[in-house]
């Protein structure tokens, strides 16, 4: 039929029919689609590599039929060229919505999906560590497509954190970025892991820092100017030597009525295995003057929540006791360091730190089953006693040493 569109107006889908196609004389290809609730509407039909394609053009009420026509041609020019134009549109439209899909799929959500299904197994510290590890690393990042960090950005910015002299912070970032897109990429959330092969950072420096008794006292006076609780958190990591994790998010139903005691659950120990410490005199002191406000003993700024900040308090206490170039991990070291030079038996000291290793690892562990209770009583007593007089600014007499375990 060589439409007009006096002709369209008139066109009707017969009875009993879902619709009807009339194709236009003038323009190959060109076709109206009349279905039986009375739409019309242009399409243009051909036949490409075998296969019937429909290009739907627009209602007959939107454009003219000149329009459709001129639209119809040009489909038509574009198949007699071998343009398949329905399989360009099924095509731009896939790479829109994978693009959609890509811009959704952050770097923030992937490491949010990784810390929810995959961290949550994981100690609550390691999680939080390595969140905020990348979240800084990568800031600029954080709310851009996780598949556009590429191993450039990855080594600039490590890079950045071993100019800064923070080269334990750069290997452990980048080991968080391997676990963390290596995990994705198993899951198919992402193509390639830019942390992959990555070139050498450098030495993660050892930790075997042990402070002079001069930087103890230093260190513990400056603690003391320090605001609450981190202050407490580093005199009890000094009188403890217990581990960073442990003391800041000790609670009240792990000490005993009279403070004495302290049984860290073997769920918040670092080997898992339930941790019975005796508490000196001066950390029982400064424990009674801490409120109840929840079940945490020295909360952050939340009551509920555990003390956060670190990095900016620990920048004040280097400032305040001009102590430098130090972990607080150092503190437990020292302690154990410490109670050697006081006389004190290894397997003591071991007792002290929860240590399953060494003297108490392996067969010895097996069948020796002594707690030793008494023995780390004095002894914390003893390293007690002996960092109140290095405060004190007094030499550490022979009393110190009474209570030797030979």
């Amino acid at each position: 039929m060589r439409l007009t569109q006096r002709d369209i107006d008139k066109l009707t889908c017969p009875s009993g029919r879902r619709d009807r196609l009339v194709f236009d004389d003038v323009q190959k290809g060109l076709a109206i689609r009349v279905t039986a609730t009375g739409s019309k509407s242009y399409l243009t039909q051909y036949t490409i590599g075998g296969q019937r394609r429909r290009v739907p053009l627009g209602s007959c009420a939107a454009i003219s039929l000149s329009m459709a026509r001129a639209a119809a041609a040009q489909i038509m020019g574009g198949v007699a060229m071998g343009t398949d134009t329905v399989a360009e549109r099924e095509a731009k439209a896939e790479a829109e919505r994978v693009a959609a899909e890509r811009a959704q799929l952050t770097l923030a959500v992937v490491v949010s999906a990784w810390k929810e299904l995959y961290l949550s197994r994981k100690r609550a510290r390691y999680a939080h560590e390595a969140v905020r590890a990348l979240g800084r690393a990568f800031a600029r990042q954080w709310n851009l497509p996780a598949e556009d960090l590429d191993r450039d950005t990855v080594v600039r910015a490590l890079d950045g954190l071993a100019k800064q002299g923070r080269l334990s912070m750069a290997s452990r970032t980048a080991a968080y970025g391997r676990a963390c897109f290596s995990w994705a990429l198993k899951r198919g959330t992402v193509q390639t892991n830019p942390f992959s092969s990555l070139p050498a950072i450098g030495e993660r420096p050892k930790r075997e820092r042990v402070l002079a008794d001069e930087e103890l006292a230093a260190i513990w006076r400056a603690a003391q100017e320090m605001p609450q609780p981190f202050g407490a958190i580093v005199h009890l990591l000094i009188l403890t030597g217990q581990r960073v994790s442990e003391v800041s998010g000790m609670r009240w139903n792990e000490l005993s009525a009279d403070f004495s005691t302290w049984l860290i659950p073997s769920q918040r120990a670092k080997n898992g295995t339930a941790h019975l410490v005796p508490l000196p005199e001066p950390a029982r002191e400064l424990l009674r003057g801490f409120p109840r406000v929840s079940e945490l003993v020295m909360p952050g700024r939340e009551p509920t929540s555990p003390f956060s900040g670190w990095s900016k308090a620990r920048a004040s206490l280097d400032v305040l006791s001009n102590v430098y170039n130090w972990t607080l991990h150092d503190l437990r070291r020292t302690m154990a360091t410490g109670l050697q030079r006081l006389g004190i038996r290894l397997e003591v000291t071991e007792a002290v730190l929860n240590h399953v290793s060494g003297t108490r690892g392996g067969v010895a562990g097996v069948y020796q089953r002594h707690d030793w209770a008494a023995e780390k009583r004095a002894a914390l007593e003893n390293w007690a006693q002996h960092v109140m007089m290095l405060i004190q600014g007094t030499e550490p007499t022979t009393d110190v040493h009474l209570n030797r375990q030979r």
